[in-house]
């Protein structure tokens, strides 16, 4: 296949896509904690043992704790981050922090969606308020910018982020690219516009009548889309609205600690099945 985003077929295996992210990438990861995160690629990019990666995200969990387990994640832009709801912290992540495996650039929610509209929108950073008196201010550097109409208090400044990739986890693909996420987007759509090249897996290929008879419900269009995978239940052990809710167990079994119980979780995914090996 080739890399282009003009090749009129997109679609590729789970390993193929993992594959286009290369050793050393800033990784926009879709989705929030454990709802419709592009997990068969995260656990894709484990197999592959993919080093060195950046990742960018305002809520990550599950998604960045099987990096930082795997070694994969050496650096990260995020905001929150947690395994959500019966499962506090995350706490791979945690110890990567605290050993120094992980390079953290640590944001809110509201100043890392800042950067990421910056580089969307194309200019070198962007106002963010309600960071006055954060210790942020001070471990990043940010500027304050005074209002040049004269009508405002001064306004910090947040410098531009764009991912090298962005990867997000759709409902709907069709052949040519386009995709629908049922539901919230949560920071899908920035990620998509911030971000240098767009990959995509989806619940399920849909005929592009499904986005012809209502387009106002496409999140990316087709020319944004680099490639895509379909992997059915990929978000697993997460949430996909309306498809499917959280798989619990499978999330206390990921916590099991050990390199047995890690490998039995990869074992156990919806793309490790026979129908998606290579």
């Amino acid at each position: 296949m080739s890399s282009g985003f003009n090749n009129p077929d997109k679609q590729v295996s789970i390993q193929e896509l993992a594959a286009l992210i290369p050793d050393g990438a800033s990784v926009a990861l879709g989705g929030s904690f454990l709802h419709r995160g592009p997990f068969a690629l995260v656990r894709e990019l484990v197999r592959q043992k993919k080093a060195n990666l950046e990742i960018v995200k305002q809520s990550p969990g599950y998604d960045i704790d099987l990096l930082c387990r795997a070694g994969v994640a050496t650096r990260a832009r995020t905001g929150i981050v947690a395994m959500e709801g019966n499962f506090g912290l995350a706490p791979n992540y945690r110890k990567a922090i605290e050993t120094g495996a992980l390079e953290l650039e640590e944001h809110a929610c509201a100043t890392l969606t800042a950067g990421l509209r910056a580089a969307a929108f194309g200019t070198p950073f962007q106002p963010c308020a309600g960071v006055e008196g954060s210790h942020l201010i001070d471990i990043n550097g940010w500027k304050k910018l005074d209002d040049p109409y004269g009508k405002g208090d001064p306004v910090w400044v947040i410098p531009a982020i764009q991912p090298d990739v962005a990867v997000i986890h759709a409902n709907e693909v069709d052949a040519k690219g386009n995709v629908r996420v049922l539901g919230t987007s949560h920071w899908d759509r920035i990620m998509s516009r911030s971000a240098k090249r767009v990959l995509v897996v989806a619940e399920r290929l849909v005929d592009s009548e499904v986005f012809e008879r209502q387009p106002e419900v496409t999140l990316i269009p087709y020319f944004l889309v680099q490639a895509y995978a379909v992997v059915p239940n990929g978000a697993w052990p997460g949430s996909c609205w309306p498809d499917y809710e959280i798989d619990y167990p499978a999330v206390e079994r990921y916590l099991e600690p050990g390199p047995d119980a890690l490998q039995a979780h990869l074992d156990a995914a919806p793309e490790a099945l026979p129908e998606h090996a290579q």
